[in-house]
């Protein structure tokens, strides 16, 4: 396949010539001859990296669903209960969810994701079952972790632990853990019993950690000095770490040097509505590795967003306060690249030998597709144009 006249990052018009799910060639515009049947007017799009999607529930989301009335009073444990008590009876299977979630995700060009699937002695498996036949469905166009996720608590819920031993068993491809403080009560039960199965397993961690100030220090502290014990540097990411942005003199600086020497990732989604949050600046200056998500997306939680990850970075952009254009290349890189490295993804270039997996977006530079995000894009995947418009193709 040729795809003529698209914006190169580099600022040069190019065609590109695509074989056997690589680039094989790249050229300038004009250069490389269109077949008949095999030939793309790139129409001067800019060329942009796979978008990753590296915090996710898949199993949760509504999308496709008639409204559900939100009557949930606000509380962590709360919301965790309203979703475990009715999410079946309100018509979320988590095969078909995690499908449509999917689906949706490949039309913005969303081509990798983590998503955590809860696993509770109320629904056992059965949620990570659904999660894992879409996955199977869809492993010739997305790249799928799936992250074992005792939300409900682990060591406070008598039979969890059993379950993650097994979900693992199963195919779950990381240990997830959620507040071990505040939540189950019990931090150092919690922690010793996460990182007890990633030892027996062999598998990575990712830990949400939404607890507040030294609450959250607290815990950190804890996930960092086992991930150095135990040799997992680089096998160990935390969710959300809103501790990171306590304004409190003195207690984030050390944190982030400490974060950086055991190469522990913070996946950051930019959730509007909270008060502290990972600077990415911050996070970025110390050294820190660093990517996004969605998170929620329709769901029992919230009635808000898309599974766009050019939406969403521009929603960390502004909440980041990111007003250059070299800020907003920066999201737009965690977004990409470096949610890719923390997939364990193939670098991208946009050169030859590259993987034929990008996006065509109109636009004139990365920065401006992330403050004012295209609707008009072209999904490529193994070189096949996959989804257009932000609607996935029949393929």
């Amino acid at each position: 396949m040729t795809i003529q006249n698209v914006r190169h990052p580099d600022c040069s018009c190019a065609d590109l010539f695509l074989e056997d799910g690589r680039i094989q060639q790249v050229g300038p515009a004009g250069s490389l001859a269109a077949g008949t049947e095999s030939s793309i007017d790139g129409d001067g799009y800019l060329l942009l990296p796979p978008l990753c999607d590296c915090h996710a529930h898949l199993d949760k989301t509504t999308l496709g669903l008639d409204w559900i009335k939100n009557e949930v009073k606000p509380g962590l444990v709360n919301l965790i209960a309203n979703e475990r008590e009715h999410r079946i009876a309100w018509g979320l299977d988590p095969y078909r969810q995690a499908v449509r979630h999917i689906r949706s995700s490949l039309g913005y060009g969303v081509l990798a994701m983590r998503s955590h699937i809860d696993v509770d002695t109320q629904h056992g498996l059965s949620l990570l079952e659904g999660a894992l036949a879409a996955r199977e469905e869809y492993k010739d166009l997305f790249h799928l972790q799936l992250v074992a996720f005792p939300q409900s608590g682990l060591v406070s819920r008598p039979g969890t632990y059993e379950l993650m031993d097994q979900a693992l068993a199963m195919g779950a491809d990381l240990v997830g853990g959620v507040d071990p403080s505040a939540l189950d009560r019990d931090s150092k039960g919690c922690l010793d019993a996460i990182f007890a199965l990633a030892q027996k397993h062999g598998k990575p961690v990712d830990i949400h950690l939404h607890e507040p100030a030294e609450l959250g220090a607290y815990d950190m502290e804890e996930i960092i000095q086992r991930t150095e014990a135990l040799g997992m540097q680089g096998k160990v990411a935390i969710s959300h770490a809103f501790c990171l942005g306590a304004p409190i003199p003195g207690l984030v600086p050390p944190l982030l040097e400490k974060l950086a020497r055991a190469d522990i990732t913070i996946i950051t989604c930019g959730q509007p509505q909270l008060a502290t949050f990972p600077h990415i600046q911050e996070l970025a200056a110390a050294g820190v590795k660093t990517a996004c998500g969605n998170d929620n997306i329709q769901d029992l939680w919230s009635h808000f967003g898309t599974p766009d990850m050019l939406q969403r970075a521009s929603l960390i952009a502004m909440k980041n306060l990111c007003r250059n254009d070299s800020e907003l290349d920066l999201v737009l890189d965690l977004c990409t690249r470096s949610g890719a490295q923390l997939l364990g993804l193939e670098s991208w270039e946009p050169l030859p030998g590259g993987p034929a997996d990008f996006l065509l977006v109109k636009g004139s530079c990365p920065a401006q597709c992330v403050a004012q995000p295209p609707v008009e894009r072209m999904v490529f995947r193994r070189g096949c144009l996959i989804a257009k418009d932000c609607r996935l193709l029949d393929c």
